[in-house]
């Protein structure tokens, strides 16, 4: 059930009605007609724009519609009352039969409350994590697994058929650093002085990749030539960092579907097949660049260079596809690694990228809207900086990872709910801080406590119902007579409810799963306002001595509750608690 939903399919018959009877001129767009909460919860429970978007198309004053549209809306047994506000904005109250109703539908769908079909079965590929596999993920990484993890949770549940992937830049100078850093550390598991040079990789952590080197080559390698095992120390070192980068997704609870290789891109034509598909439509030709406005070098000479015309798709210059050496630029497996997943039969794509590939947004929009011929849709969502403190200050960095502090880290001491839930208290672009400290503190500041309480209240109403004999399953608890919720403090909580199906929408179709994270705290601010009164106000506790109706309607009032809570940190892919220690 989606209340929301509902009372738009209900507008819309009536418009459609209305231009049935010649109200309204044929051939109108019902597609902006909105339902939604007013403004101001004073105005009613929901509004609608009908009026205000069909105005100048139907040529009418929006007043006129909103009444005509106001006298049709009132006949329906959902709605108690229509009125006109302003110049044409059209305000609804609906009876508590209605809220009463979203109770009885939260219990009887259970965990599929607020499951919608607004992704029809298309075919999403979230990209994300992604990270070089030259050392362990950092608290960056973090951020953007758990928004692409939960992004993902998200459109499943809102019926998009979901791909996770993972896209392993192994095919970039990054990964031969990472031979020579492992092969210093082979050394040292062999008894020698590592040379850890300016520009290796100096953390401890390729410490087991030299001894696991070491006991598999012995001292065979010593004094060899790099030209003689460069390209064997790239694919073991690579390959156990990729295991250790797995690892911690798994501590994080995040897993992939597809693991694609850059380096598989290579030698394979698929780079060449995409640059040609871009020149059989005219978008690849020979050419120079501008430099860049107010950064030009004084030894800056023009190369005749292969280039992308991406301005042709939206781009703000063209890009480079092949050096003037004739090797590849980092552009061109990234064109043909999308132009694979175009060709593997997405309907939409979104890449989950770090806060410094700003810059390759429009470029790589460019691509695929080029390679689609613009039926394939790409979203970049940009995950900005994580900030550590404990206790205020700025958290140390890693000895281990030798520059930054590691998603292991991040999880060892925060567990690994607190952090994805954290993780989405704030919208991908913004910066967030995590304080150790405060992440962890039991308080109404603390949102991932603050909602974990309110189920762990849920299910203690369960346990003392139970222990008093009452039966609490959902399919009891949805026969409750749920007339007796009448207080207006019960009916806001019945309309918070409501609000979980409409919210899930919203925030799969803009790609906003911290939206869910948001819901969840208001939804829980409810919940415990609603607890609170009971200590004033008898009438209002879940549990009524001696009355075992009334117990029950505001026992599946508190479950209803719990059950969207529960959808919701599914979502997140955090663990609800049954209670709080």
């Amino acid at each position: 059930m989606n209340l929301f939903a509902d009372i738009r399919a209900l507008v819309v018959a009536e418009l459609t009605a209305m231009t049935a009877d010649g109200t309204l001129p044929q051939g109108l767009d019902f597609a902006h007609v909105a339902v939604e909460p007013p403004r101001d919860a004073a105005h009613g429970d929901m509004a609608t724009n009908a009026a205000m978007v069909l105005a100048k198309p139907a040529g009418l004053a929006p007043r006129a519609i909103a009444e005509a549209l106001a006298a049709r809306l009132s006949k329906d047994a959902r709605i108690m009352a229509a009125d006109v506000a302003g110049p044409g904005f059209l305000n609804l109250r609906l009876p508590n039969l209605v809220w009463q109703s979203v109770v009885k539908s939260a219990l009887t769908d259970g965990a599929d409350y607020g499951r919608s079909n607004a992704g029809a079965g298309r075919k999403v590929n979230v990209e994300f994590v992604s990270a070089n596999p030259t050392g362990p993920m950092h608290v960056g990484h973090v951020r953007g697994a758990v928004v692409g993890d939960a992004l993902s949770n998200l459109l499943a549940f809102a019926g998009w058929h979901v791909t996770r992937e993972y896209y392993i830049n192994d095919g970039g100078a990054q990964v031969d650093v990472l031979a020579r850093s492992a092969y210093e550390r082979y050394r040292e598991a062999n008894g020698l002085e590592p040379e850890i040079r300016e520009g290796l990789y100096p953390g401890d952590y390729l410490i087991p990749v030299g001894a696991a080197l070491k006991e598999k080559y012995g001292t065979s390698l010593l004094n060899q030539p790099e030209s003689v095992w460069l390209a064997d120390l790239r694919d073991f070192a690579s390959a156990m960092m990729m295991q250790e980068i797995r690892n911690d997704l798994a501590q994080l609870g995040v897993s992939m579907d597809v693991y694609s290789s850059e380096k598989a891109l290579y030698g394979t034509g698929q780079i060449e097949a995409a640059i040609q598909t871009l020149r059989d439509q005219g978008l690849i030709y020979e050419g120079t660049l501008e430099p860049p406005k107010g950064k030009v070098p004084e030894d800056y000479e023009a190369r005749i260079q292969t280039l992308f015309r991406s301005t042709a798709h939206g781009d703000d210059v063209d890009r480079p596809v092949m050096k003037s050496d004739g090797s590849w630029t980092y552009f061109a497996p990234d064109i043909a690694y999308h132009f694979d997943k175009v060709q593997r039969g997405f309907d939409e794509l979104i890449d989950i990228f770090g806060a410094d590939h700003g810059g390759y947004v429009k470029r790589m929009k460019a691509a695929v809207s080029a390679l689609s011929g613009g039926r394939v849709p790409l979203d970049i969502k940009l995950v900005q900086l994580v900030k550590l403190y404990k206790n205020g200050e700025p958290f140390k960095m890693s000895k281990r990872a030798g520059t930054f502090v590691t998603l292991h880290d991040v999880v060892e001491q925060a567990g690994a709910d607190v952090t994805r839930f954290m993780m989405l208290t704030r919208k991908n672009d913004v910066a967030l801080d995590f304080d150790f400290a405060k992440v962890l503190e039991q308080s109404k500041d603390n949102p991932v406590f603050y909602v974990q309480y309110a189920n762990a209240r849920i299910n203690s109403v369960l346990r003392k119902a139970q222990a008093a004999g009452l039966d609490v399953s959902d399919a009891a608890l949805a026969q409750a007579d749920l007339t007796q919720l009448s207080h207006p403090a019960e009916i806001d909580m019945a309309q918070q409810i409501a609000e979980w199906p409409r919210e899930v929408d919203i925030a799969a179709k803009g790609n906003e799963p911290h939206r869910i994270a948001f819901f969840l705290y208001e939804l829980a601010s409810e919940f415990h306002g609603l607890w609170n009164r009971g200590h004033d106000d008898a009438s209002l506790r879940f549990l009524q001595e001696g009355k075992d109706a009334t117990s029950l309607a505001k026992i599946a009032l508190a479950r209803a509750t719990g059950v969207v809570i529960s959808a919701g940190l599914a979502i997140l892919g955090v663990t609800p608690a049954e209670e709080m220690r």
